[in-house]
């Protein structure tokens, strides 16, 4: 690399809180677009589809802020755009969810869109701040499959509506505002991003790391190569998410319950999956897992968009569930790695999103238009034809965080710091 690189900081607890807390916030309204989309119907009286319309305007709003700001969070303007992410974000789905009128919560659920998508850029861009980019994934895929397990079972306890759906989410922002300084970045003049308890030493020196043998421009262009690819995965993975319903009973001959089964057990396997990741850490590296995983999930999707057995698609799915959890904390671990700034872990789940909105529509179409079996090879072949690339960015990521362990434990002032208690 030609520039120097802002060195990693271990994870603490209030670092925990609100990188993962804040990121959990931003992408609460895409886990929640089921029990969103129901409140809307029951609350103005529209259908599915104008309540799914105005979902996906919240969800495309919260990626494209995300996009807008991200350059912002690589810096100290990651606690500005987290502030005022969260505090928009409470102020939009907190107006939705006190049901004023139809054109307020409309208002107010685009606004509380714009706003998930500073609170998403800036978890992302903290997550970079940390280190072992694996395990902090895991710990983060961790922390939002159990808060939304949480939140999907309280809400129909209460009650699906604008103030239940909404409200939590606005309520959840409002507490992770306070927590907002305690995000993590990775620069010995801003070691500690105001968590409780870090030390307040600070180094004139030491923001300078070694140069390592990966240029910036290779990292730039893997950078851009990986969002791209993200995008893409994301068409194809919630694609076939969009249309498991659909495949489940017309294809597989699914009842309801069993429908249900599969959701809970996929939640599950993707806990299963985000322990793992924590566990592993580093020690399978991050290339040929990510491959595996690749293939793994193409073979799967092709699976249960093929089998007509109710038996076989409840474990297909379950098992391609688990697979994308994994392969999902991967891909965000391979962002972290390649830049500890956040500059590529920032917008990764913004484009992500931008994928996830199309996929409904994409995986509808091709569906209808070509059929089940149709569908499944050309999900299975997105896989396929992203292993590769993938592969080769994963691998320049491990490269670039282990040239960068190495100048940490070179550099005499990084020592100093660490000495200081940072």
């Amino acid at each position: 690399m030609t520039t120097s690189e802002p060195q990693r900081l271990p994870l603490t607890t209030g670092r925990a809180v609100s990188t993962f807390g804040i990121g959990v916030v931003g992408f609460m309204s895409a886990n929640l677009v089921p029990f969103m989309i129901l409140a809307i119907q029951d609350s103005q009286g529209v259908g599915a589809t104008e309540a799914g319309t105005l979902m996906t305007a919240c969800l495309l709003a919260t990626a494209l802020s995300c996009l807008a700001v991200t350059r912002l969070t690589e810096g100290r303007g990651r606690f500005l755009v987290a502030r005022v992410g969260l505090l928009v974000t409470a102020a939009g789905f907190g107006l939705a969810a006190v049901d004023l009128a139809p054109a307020a919560s409309i208002i107010g659920i685009i606004a509380g869109g714009l706003g998930a998508g500073g609170a998403v850029a800036s978890g992302g861009a903290a997550l970079a701040a940390l280190r072992n980019p694996n395990r902090a994934s895991g710990i983060s895929g961790l922390a939002n499959r159990s808060i939304v397990t949480v939140v999907l079972a309280v809400i129909p306890l209460i009650g699906i509506g604008m103030g239940s759906a909404f409200g939590l989410v606005a309520g959840l922002a409002l507490v992770l505002l306070f927590t907002a300084g305690w995000l993590p970045m990775a620069d010995s003049a801003a070691a500690g991003g105001g968590v409780p308890g870090a030390s307040k030493a600070r180094s004139t020196t030491a923001a300078v790391t070694p140069a390592g043998s990966v240029p910036t421009r290779h990292i730039t262009v893997a950078g851009v190569a990986l969002l791209s690819i993200f995008a893409v995965w994301a068409v194809g993975e919630d694609s076939l998410w969009a249309m498991s319903g659909a495949i489940g009973v017309a294809q597989a001959g699914m009842t309801e319950e069993q429908l249900g089964l599969v959701l809970s057990a996929s939640t599950a396997g993707g806990l299963v999956a985000a322990i793992a990741l924590i566990f592993i850490g580093t020690r399978l590296g991050r290339a040929l897992p990510l491959g595996i995983l690749l293939a793994l999930g193409a073979t799967l999707k092709l699976t249960a968009c093929l089998t007509t057995e109710p038996t076989v698609y409840l474990i297909t799915m379950i098992a391609w569930n688990t697979v994308y959890a994994i392969a999902f904390m991967y891909f965000i671990a391979t962002a972290a790695a390649l830049d500890a700034s956040g500059r590529w872990s920032g917008p990764v789940l913004g484009v992500y999103l931008v994928g996830s909105s199309f996929a409904p529509l994409f995986g509808a179409w091709v569906g209808e238009a070509f059929g089940f079996a149709a569908l499944g090879w050309v999900l299975a072949a997105i896989s396929l034809v992203l292993l590769v690339p993938a592969v080769l960015i994963a691998r320049l990521s491990s490269r670039v965080e282990a040239e960068n362990t190495q100048n940490a434990t070179d550099s005499p002032d990084i020592a100093t710091i660490r000495t200081a208690g940072v």
